[in-house]
């Protein structure tokens, strides 16, 4: 192989070496009513990887998501991270339903028993924010027919639902 074509290769390598660590951190998650049952269901996804680093920081441990004391602690930042305020300004019971984790994400559902959320009710999320400050977390909230789209950053930790 002559120099110029092992340089070129070195390079192509690096590059994709490069490109496979993404600086570009967001989650998503999804509100919805579901009329059948008369609750709320929450489900966000998350990077897997982010998800270990960051409980890996809190704990100065290694975590393996798969395990059951990983998603207590998981669970532990969650409730804190990520809550719902009422109109009256009492924070609603958001119950642990489980969660998914599988090679790339973590996938958590949470449910609000019996309740629907009415206007006014203001989401708080900041998961992952207070550890990846580019963090951008899109909630998509929908009831009936229509779907709202809030965006939660740094900046942008507790926004209201119409």
């Amino acid at each position: 192989m002559t120099p110029w074509r092992s340089l070129a290769a070195s390079l192509l390598t690096c590059a994709s070496m490069a490109a496979s660590a993404h600086n570009f951190h967001m989650g998503i998650a999804d509100i919805s009513y579901n009329a059948a049952s008369g609750s709320t269901e929450v489900v966000h996804t998350y990077t897997g990887h982010d998800v270990e680093a960051l409980l890996t920081q809190l704990y100065q441990r290694q975590f393996d998501l798969g395990q059951e004391s990983s998603e207590a602690a998981l669970r532990r930042y969650v409730d804190k991270q990520f809550y719902i305020v009422g109109p009256a300004g009492k924070r609603l019971r958001l119950n642990w339903v489980g969660m998914k984790v599988n090679a790339d994400n973590v996938v958590i559902f949470q449910e609000i028993e019996r309740t629907r959320l009415a206007p006014a009710t203001r989401i708080h999320n900041q998961l992952l924010i207070d550890f990846l400050p580019s963090q951008r977390n899109t909630l998509n909230v929908q009831d009936g027919g229509k779907i709202q789209t809030l965006f939660f950053d740094s900046r942008n930790a507790e926004l209201p639902i119409r």
